[in-house]
């Protein structure tokens, strides 16, 4: 029995629409939760289980103007740290900020970000994994894996 070439073509489609589906679930179902993960580890012991920060001591994440003001610098923050005064929501901190110089890849800090943006109260654009290479250029920080 001889199968028709356009049947033919449609099954191959068919087979490879399901493949490529089946492959993009499981490349990401297993990072779904990572940049929620990277914060409970990396920051929720300064700045809340919720980023709500601590009184006038620790800026919060949640709700927060910095994350918008700043959005280009905030990769060189989280991979140098941060030592001085910064102003969040009119309110000024000088507390230091421990830097993650080896500990976080490039995808990490998009994954952390990411989740920070978006959660709390910010409603921020997501950044790409190039986007955050790109922007920790100046300050020699980009770990790729």
């Amino acid at each position: 029995m001889s199968w028709p070439l356009s049947l033919l073509r449609a099954g191959a489609v068919a087979a490879a629409g399901l493949l490529l589906t089946t492959s993009v679930t499981g490349c990401f179902s297993n990072k779904q939760n990572e940049g929620a993960k990277l914060y409970q580890t990396h920051c929720a012991s300064c700045h809340g289980d919720q980023g709500e920060g601590l009184r006038r001591l620790i800026p919060p994440v949640a709700a927060s103007d910095y994350l918008v003001k700043h959005r280009n610098e905030l990769p060189c923050l989280i991979r140098q740290g941060l030592n001085g005064p910064i102003v969040v929501n009119g309110i000024e901190y000088n507390q230091v900020m421990p830097g993650h110089k080896t500990d976080l890849t490039d995808a990490d800090i998009a994954n952390l970000l990411n989740f920070i943006q978006q959660n709390w109260g910010n409603h921020n654009p997501p950044y790409t994994v190039r986007e955050i290479s790109e922007l920790l250029a100046p300050c020699n920080g980009s770990i790729i894996r």
